[in-house]
């Protein structure tokens, strides 16, 4: 699979979870903080039809889970 981006904040729980499974099972990513990109966070508004929830994870092919639990990745990444 190429690219990965993440669009998240060091402060959210879930994102510090989906870092930590991409960590774990040598999945690379692009990840964006939106604190210190605060212009990316127009994107992820638009991709989750106007909610503000983080993480979005954006995948090669343009499709995106919003906030995904562990069994949604591995799902998503066919492990």
């Amino acid at each position: 699979m190429s690219e990965i981006v993440m669009y998240g904040a060091d402060w959210c729980g879930d994102c510090q979870r989906s870092k930590k499974y991409f960590s774990d099972h040598g999945i690379e990513y692009t990840y964006v903080d939106l604190v210190n990109e605060a212009a990316q966070f127009a994107g992820v508004i638009s991709r989750n039809g106007g909610m503000k929830s983080i993480p979005v994870i954006v995948f090669p092919e343009n499709s995106h889970l919003t906030e995904p639990g562990n069994e949604q990745l591995r799902a998503k990444l066919g492990l």
